[in-house]
């Protein structure tokens, strides 16, 4: 079997306390900038990933705090993916070259943040996976951070609005 390794992302999985970083960052809209988040309405949040897979990488959240799908509203469940849709829209625009969209349920379906379900929407790019990964067990980032998120939201206030 292979095993894919990210140890650079071993500071995220042991900084863990006993509050909810998502219900953290849904409960501060006046941190909005400092959190990374890039669209806000009454159901969920859009933020960028912190320890992103390739430039771009965000998460739509939900306020409501929950651990499985189930449990939200299907309205909430049905905006969610109404957002993802769009942000489909929004990816390409930004200049991916295909997307991945997928949220891991719970610790055992791989969630580094199991306590609070969220969607990944995941740009991805010809050539983003190369040697680097593999033999140096780290990813480059070629481009700055800030300037991916100033991106983002600009383009969530086009491709967001109802």
């Amino acid at each position: 079997m292979d095993r894919i390794y990210s140890p650079w992302r071993s500071e995220y999985f042991g900084s863990k306390d006993n509050s909810c970083v998502f219900c953290d960052i849904s409960k501060h809209p006046e941190l909005d900038i400092e959190n990374r988040v890039f669209y806000r309405d009454e159901i969920l949040f859009g933020v960028m990933n912190r320890y992103p897979y390739t430039p771009g990488h965000f998460m739509l959240i939900p306020h409501f705090h929950t651990d499985s799908p189930d449990i939200l509203s299907q309205k909430d469940w049905l905006h969610i993916h109404k957002l993802s849709q769009k942000a489909v829209s929004l990816l390409y625009d930004y200049g991916a070259s295909g997307i991945n969209i997928g949220m891991n349920i719970k610790k055992a379906g791989g969630a580094g943040i199991p306590e609070h379900i969220h969607l990944h929407i995941l740009p991805r790019y010809i050539g983003d996976t190369n040697f680097f990964t593999t033999i140096a067990e780290g990813r480059t980032y070629g481009v700055d951070f800030d300037i991916v998120y100033e991106k983002i939201k600009k383009l969530a206030q086009k491709y967001f609005k109802e």
